[in-house]
Order: structure tokens, then C-alpha cells, then sequence
């Protein structure tokens, strides 16, 4: 029997903000953070729906530091300083052996499209010293210890959108095993860069502004989805092990009690049943408890014709009869897919969900798709007294799949 380990303090910073109150808030009440952008230049550029992050480093990074760091590392530090200040570790209690685990999909992404630009454009050789070191996925991870003089294993997960999850969970299991008593954890993403989004409109998976307006364009289970809404940000969640928090006489938002991973090895983009159903069964199977007990599930779904059904048939089979009793909803309906740091997001917003008892809305599901058929908290968010345990779940491309299990302190 292992450690019992506690989320203690969130850092966010999001498209919704960066106080976590505020940002639950606005999520629950259906308040979309995402907006029409223009994406490239007059000549061949393309208005797309995104959930851009407002953030200015200026006053919270030193300039020094910000000319080595990539926006994704920037965000990560100012969401890892707020995480701290939110635990109370940030009123001199040491984190210096703490872990970082960390999730990033693609790193600097604006600074690799900057290199290639002077190299092709510019005609030039002559690019940033520090190009290499800022589009590495590693950077957020090792940019949070240098800032903060953390010396524990600090470790980066780069598996797409399930990035941060597998990352709190590996988290989880150090905290859990005893190798570590606490560990900052999480994911940071920025790559709303012409070239990055360029890339993900020729894959076909990007929204496309809806009729009702760009605020509403990524819908979930709903009929008129045309795809995702891309994101960015940062969320970094403080773990910790029982014990340490008894001693900081601090009281937990939520515990993570199960984690479980799978592989569908079937497709780099389509998702597999069985693969979703292996990661929920095992996360179950690691928390000790039985389907019965679940009441929410954070859904990864993103708004795609394939992937949505898909999730919806994994969970009729892991969950049976009691499936049809869940309360599901994804709140990307609202705050986009941040990729690396989607998961994250999902999770703190999860984990707030168990401490206020309410259930956050797919807040643009007007016209359900009748393959989506459980009760996927349609338009409006719901009081759930009662919400103890909950599932966030994120299934990324290359077939990678991680789910948490939660519960309510």
C-alpha cells in the first residue's frame, strides 16, 4: 500500500486567466475564452478560431532570462510561481528536492519557425545562439528549476496531448512509491505561431468558425463539430505526499488516486476503442475501486467527428449500465485544446469540480450527435453536492492514452 498523495495548489495561466477561482468559474458558467485570429499575413494567411492566452512576461520575468526562454518555458515559470504561492510552499518552505514533471508537445515552436525563417527568408546562417536550447520540450522543466533552485529530477513527457497527464501521473507514482515527497507538475504549450497552426489546418482537425459565432466553435459530441480549437498555456499542479502536507497544516483541493496508460497501436491520428477502455480500466484497477464509484468524467473529447464517438463507445464498455448514471462534459468547449498542457488544465479543473461539487458544462452542445448519447452536461454547468470521484481523461495522437482517477477531500 502506497502514499497517499494531494494536490495542494494550482498555477494557471490560461486562456480564462491566471486566478484559479475566476477561471473555474468562468469554465462552469460556459464563458468561452476563444476568439477569431487572424493567422498569417494578408498574402496567404487565414482567420482561425484559437483560445490565445493573454500573457506578457515584462514585469515577471527578468529580461535577462526571457531572451533564453521560449513563450511555452515563460508561461510555465509564472504558472509554477502562482502553484507555489497557491500551496503556501512559496512562504519559505524548501522545494529544493522536489521533483518537476513536466508535459510539452512541441516546445519553442515560435522560435523554431523564427530560425527557419532567417535561414530561408533572410538567407542567413546567422540565428539565435540560443535557438537549440529555447525549442527544446525539456525547456519549461528546466527553466522552473533554475528559477526556483529546485534540484530533484526534473522530467519532460512529450507524447502530444496526453503530454501532462502522463506527467502527473508519473508524478503521482514517485510521490506514491516514496521516492519523492512532493513535485510540481504539469504542462505548458505555445504554439499559436503562423506556421504551427499552418501545419494543423493542413491536417484537417482545426475548427472552423461556427455560425453563432467563433466564440462557439468548438463543440464537442455536437453534430455541427468541424473540429478542434487550438490553444495555449500553462498549469502546474503542487503534489504531495500526506505526510508533508499534515506537517504545512494545509488543506488538499483534491487526491489523485488512480493513473493508468495505453497504447492503442493502431493509428498516428485515428483514435482505438480499446486502447481508451485499457487506460480507464487501469487507472480503476490502480485506485481500488469499482466503476460504480466514478460520478464525473472530464472527457478528452475535442471535437472531432472520429474522436468523440470513440470515447463515448470506450466508456459505455468500461463503465456497462453504469454508464448511462455518469455525468460526462468537456470543458475544451470553452478553453480550446492546449495540447501539451491539456491535460493539466483538465485535471485542475477536475479536481475543483470535487472541492465546490459542481459539474462544469460542454457548454456549446446545442445539437447532440445521437453516437454521443450519455449525458454529456449539455449547455449549462450542474450542482453535485454529492460529486466525490471523477475521471480526466486525454488520448493523444500516436495512439498514446492516460487517464486519472480523483477524489474529493
Amino acid at each position: 500500500m502506497g502514499r497517499r498523495v494531494f494536490i495542494s495548489g494550482l498555477g494557471l495561466v490560461v486562456p480564462h486567466g491566471e486566478d484559479s477561482t475566476s477561471v473555474f468559474d468562468r469554465v462552469y458558467q460556459g464563458d468561452s475564452a476563444i476568439q477569431l485570429v487572424r493567422s498569417g499575413t494578408a498574402e496567404f494567411g487565414s482567420d482561425v478560431p484559437l483560445a490565445v492566452t493573454e500573457f506578457r512576461p515584462e514585469s515577471r520575468i527578468p529580461k535577462t532570462q526571457q531572451l533564453f526562454m521560449a513563450r511555452a518555458s515563460q508561461m510555465a515559470v509564472v504558472a509554477a510561481a502562482n502553484a507555489l504561492e497557491s500551496s503556501g510552499l512559496a512562504q519559505g518552505h524548501g522545494v529544493k528536492q522536489s521533483g518537476i514533471y513536466m508535459g510539452c508537445g512541441l516546445g519553442g515552436a515560435e522560435v523554431l519557425q523564427e530560425g527557419y525563417r532567417t535561414y530561408f527568408v533572410r538567407q542567413s546562417r546567422r540565428g539565435r545562439p540560443s535557438t537549440v536550447p529555447m525549442i527544446m520540450a525539456s525547456g519549461p522543466a528546466s527553466h522552473i528549476s533554475l528559477s526556483f533552485g529546485i534540484q530533484g529530477p526534473a522530467h519532460t513527457y512529450s507524447i502530444a496531448c496526453a503530454s501532462s497527464t502522463v506527467a502527473i501521473g508519473e508524478a503521482f507514482r514517485a510521490i506514491r512509491d516514496g521516492y519523492l515527497d512532493s513535485a510540481l507538475s504539469g504542462g505548458a504549450e505555445a504554439m499559436l505561431n503562423d506556421g504551427s497552426i499552418a501545419a494543423w489546418e493542413r491536417l484537417g482537425v482545426l475548427a472552423k468558425s461556427h455560425k453563432s459565432g467563433p466564440e462557439t466553435s468548438s463543440r464537442p459530441f455536437d453534430l455541427e463539430r468541424t473540429g478542434f480549437v487550438l490553444g495555449e498555456g500553462a498549469v502546474l499542479l503542487i503534489l504531495e505526499a500526506e505526510q508533508t502536507l499534515q506537517k504545512r497544516g494545509v488543506e488538499p483541493i483534491a487526491e489523485i488516486i488512480g493513473y493508468g496508460t495505453s497504447s492503442d497501436a493502431f493509428s498516428l491520428t485515428e483514435p482505438a476503442i480499446v486502447g481508451q477502455e485499457a487506460a480507464m480500466r487501469l487507472a480503476l484497477k490502480d485506485a481500488d475501486i469499482e466503476p460504480e464509484e466514478i460520478h464525473y468524467i472530464n472527457a478528452h473529447a475535442t471535437g472531432t467527428s472520429s474522436g468523440d464517438p470513440v470515447e463515448i463507445q470506450a466508456i459505455k464498455s468500461v463503465f456497462g449500465d453504469h454508464a448511462s448514471s455518469l455525468a460526462l462534459s468537456s470543458t475544451k468547449s470553452v478553453h480550446g485544446h492546449l495540447v501539451g498542457a491539456s491535460g493539466a488544465l483538465e485535471v485542475a479543473i477536475t479536481a475543483m469540480a470535487l472541492q465546490r461539487g459542481r459539474i462544469p458544462p460542454t457548454a456549446t452542445l446545442t445539437n447532440p450527435d445521437p453516437q454521443c448519447d450519455l449525458d454529456c452536461v449539455p449547455v449549462h454547468g450542474r450542482e453535485a453536492p454529492g460529486l466525490k470521484t471523477a475521471v480526466s481523461n486525454s488520448f493523444a495522437f500516436g495512439g498514446s492514452n492516460a487517464t486519472l482517477v480523483l477524489r474529493k477531500t
